[in-house]
């Protein structure tokens, strides 16, 4: 697994790991993915933009809008530095993933979810011998990875941060924490979170399309469905990976505001939107916040 693809799956697995499509094609809408301007009592300014960690070869979802804010920024927050060098990110996974004496990954999951998580495995010639010694969340993301797939175009992410060449990058969260957060996770919520991934695989190309769509079109009350279901629909799922991580960003983000100058942040599209998204967290924090895509 590619050092740099291993922290985009494990923010992709938040909403968008289905997203893998077929290259778009030209009668395609134009894009306008969702872009909020945040603004404080104190002159604080900067901007809120969700992304997609793996996109198809051709997407287009640039914009002038959002060219013209990165432009105008002199920092950019971002959940995990995708273009930094010598993050050891695959020896961090390397080293968190695994474990003596597990059971085989399909006797992990009880008879209901076993099928799901076996036809999975056998749609990418994956079987238990693949995942051995393999810690469950692990297992999740490198399953999820087979099925994203090797030929997709770089992520929003990577191209914002290739974008901001020259500006202050600033990780909200960085690859080791990002990964211990699957680690710590009980064992009986890796399952679920292992059982989640093999249904999403197995819903095929149509769910992902649609997925994408919205994020290209900045339907956010679609985005925001999303969030409540699949792997998000399991309370402490939600919790350890959506929820929790949206406060501690959003005190991030309000200490970088205060710094001065204007900050543009672009993180998973799952946590900007809904009332635990970013946007709503930081109105409640007494900053306004104006969609302006």
């Amino acid at each position: 697994m590619l050092p740099r693809r291993i922290a985009g799956i494990c923010a992709a697995l938040l909403l968008l790991a289905s997203c893998k499509a077929e290259t778009p094609e030209r009668s395609t809408p134009a894009p306008a993915p969702a872009l909020w301007e945040v603004t404080g009592p104190k002159g604080e300014h900067g901007y809120l933009f969700g992304t997609v960690h793996a996109l198809p070869e051709g997407t287009e979802w640039r914009t002038p809008a959002l060219d013209t804010a990165l432009a105008a920024s002199s920092e950019l927050l971002v959940e995990v530095d995708l273009a930094a060098k010598g993050g050891g990110i695959s020896d961090i996974f390397a080293r968190l993933s695994r474990s003596p004496g597990l059971p085989p990954l399909s006797h992990r999951l009880p008879a209901s979810d076993r099928a799901a998580l076996e036809r999975a495995m056998a749609g990418k010639d994956l079987s238990d011998e693949d995942f051995a010694g393999m810690e469950s969340w692990a297992a999740a993301i490198t399953l999820s990875q087979a099925y994203e797939g090797d030929d997709d175009g770089e992520g929003a992410d990577l191209a914002l941060i290739e974008a901001a060449r020259g500006k202050r990058i600033v990780e909200l969260e960085g690859a080791e924490r990002q990964l211990r957060l699957f680690d710590a996770l009980p064992e009986t919520e890796q399952r679920d979170l292992l059982a989640a991934v093999a249904r999403e695989a197995l819903e095929g190309e149509a769910a992902g399309d649609a997925r994408l769509e919205s994020w290209r079109r900045g339907d956010v009350d679609a985005l925001a469905k999303e969030t409540d279901q699949g792997l998000l629909a399991d309370p402490e799922l939600r919790a350890a990976l959506l929820v929790g991580r949206n406060r501690d960003w959003t005190a991030r983000i309000a200490a970088e505001l205060g710094r001065g100058g204007t900050i543009f942040v672009a993180v998973g599209a799952a946590h900007t939107v809904g009332p635990e998204g970013l946007a709503a967290l930081l109105e409640k924090r007494g900053y306004a916040v104006k969609r302006i895509q």
